[in-house]
């Protein structure tokens, strides 16, 4: 469940070996094994985790895809327990989504403006997917395509990026910010977090805005995969640290010390 209480905000922790864009802040070779991240991401607050299950995009295959599940599944019985999984592969046809049943994943991510044939397609994709009981997060990267998936049935929307630098939070606010939605129906909406080409940790940051302009859940990737000696540059800081109770106005990212609502709790998180 990634809709929280107002005030708080979810994190989906993508899994991926191969980075969107070469940085010198991360080295690809020393991203951990999915065995190792999947139980990182359950043990540190995740809600969710997906795969990049696209070799060409993320450098992780389906092979990777039940590995995470069966690392999942072997959480039951356990404090905290199993966190559903997402097929995040550029899924276009069917026969993926029949796939990724059989993978024994959650959900299965659909992109918009990916999908040939427009929301026609997009909506035999979303029922081809309840059909084998599986979830779908539709990825939008504006309001047309958010309200159109909408009309077809999308109740969980990712924004992605919006214009060329990736859109700001008010940019991915204004997204989905005036839905027409059936009544009694919800749609949970996702903030995607693209990772600075830097050594700082804003995106903790823009984690606490998207939060604070109603998103449910963010949508966090390469920015886990800041991993250094500094004790906030880890997977799991940096996840619990986007849940914590704290906002831009009481707390930096990288703080030592602070007063104010929220701090203290936020720096115990994260330098635990």
């Amino acid at each position: 469940n990634l809709t929280k209480r107002k005030g708080t905000i979810t994190v989906i922790a993508e899994y991926k070996r191969k980075l969107a864009v070469a940085s010198g802040y991360i080295d690809e070779e020393i991203i951990f094994s999915p065995q190792s991240m999947s139980p990182t991401f359950r043990e540190f607050g995740a809600s969710a985790t997906a795969v990049m299950a696209d070799e060409r995009m993320g450098g992780c295959n389906y092979d990777d895809l039940e590995t995470v599940v069966n690392e999942q599944q072997g959480a039951k019985g356990d404090m905290p327990g199993p966190i559903p999984v997402i097929n995040s592969d550029l899924i276009v046809d069917e026969l993926q989504i029949a796939r990724s049943a059989v993978s024994g994943v959650d959900a299965v991510v659909v992109t918009y403006n990916v999908v040939e044939g427009g929301s026609t397609k997009v909506e035999f994709l979303i029922q081809c997917a309840y059909a084998v009981g599986l979830e779908v997060v539709v990825k939008v990267s504006d309001a047309a395509e958010a309200q159109g998936a909408v009309d077809v049935g999308a109740r969980i929307l990712w924004v992605d990026v919006v214009g060329e630098d990736g859109g700001s939070v008010e940019e991915k606010t204004n997204v989905v910010n005036n839905l027409t939605v059936p009544e009694g129906e919800t749609v949970c909406t996702i903030a995607n977090i693209l990772a600075n080409n830097n050594k700082q940790l804003e995106e903790v940051e823009e984690a606490w805005l998207c939060r604070d302009q109603g998103f449910n859940a963010v949508w966090v990737s390469d920015a886990l995969y800041k991993q250094g000696n500094d004790p906030t540059e880890h997977a799991g800081a940096i996840i619990q640290s986007m849940t914590a109770k704290s906002s831009v106005k009481w707390a930096s990212a990288k703080a030592k010390s602070g007063k104010g609502e929220g701090a203290t709790e936020y720096l115990g998180d994260i330098l635990m």
